[in-house]
């Protein structure tokens, strides 16, 4: 959460203020959303949530240490770039995305699977409706990038099939 005064003086957060970001933050838990930002009476409040890239990274990745900053940047930086890889599968629409047609069942894929065109990859559940998101081209799954469960927004990296 950043508090942005327009005369570059030092931020008071008054009674009001407050109210108003705790206010946004459920704003933000209610709608899945993963950022609001407001401007008010020469007030500019951002409210985002922390976007997990856990799922990009290799389970061996452990938190750095303060003085690996610059380290972490880069990983977090190339995780940021997975969106213009050439196999990447975007998100369609904004919703909730399940690996499965139904809780305890086989996922559609795993990494390493074989996929073929029109072949389903996960579901996107939207305004309780359930659709399903076809592979655009054949190839192998070498990353599946979201958790199951998660939310989505458009054009978010699902998966990246080469």
């Amino acid at each position: 959460m950043a508090l942005q005064p327009d005369d570059k003086t030092t931020a008071r957060i008054s009674s009001d203020d407050s109210a108003l970001i705790r206010e946004l933050a459920l704003l933000l838990d209610e709608t899945s959303l993963t950022e609001i930002e407001i401007e008010r009476a020469g007030l500019r409040v951002r409210v985002a949530r922390n976007i997990s890239i856990a799922a990009a990274m290799p389970q061996s990745f452990q938190p750095a240490a303060p003085g690996a900053v610059a380290a972490t940047t880069a990983t977090a930086a190339a995780a940021v770039d997975l969106s213009t890889h050439p196999g990447v599968v975007p998100s369609p629409m904004v919703g909730t995305a399940y690996w499965a047609p139904e809780p305890g069942a086989k996922p559609f894929i795993d990494v390493g699977a074989k996929v073929s065109v029109g072949q389903t990859l996960l579901i996107i559940e939207a305004m309780k409706t359930m659709n399903q998101i076809p592979s655009p081209r054949a190839g192998t799954v070498t990353q599946i990038l979201v958790e199951d469960g998660q939310p989505v927004e458009f054009g978010e990296p699902l998966v990246i099939i080469e």
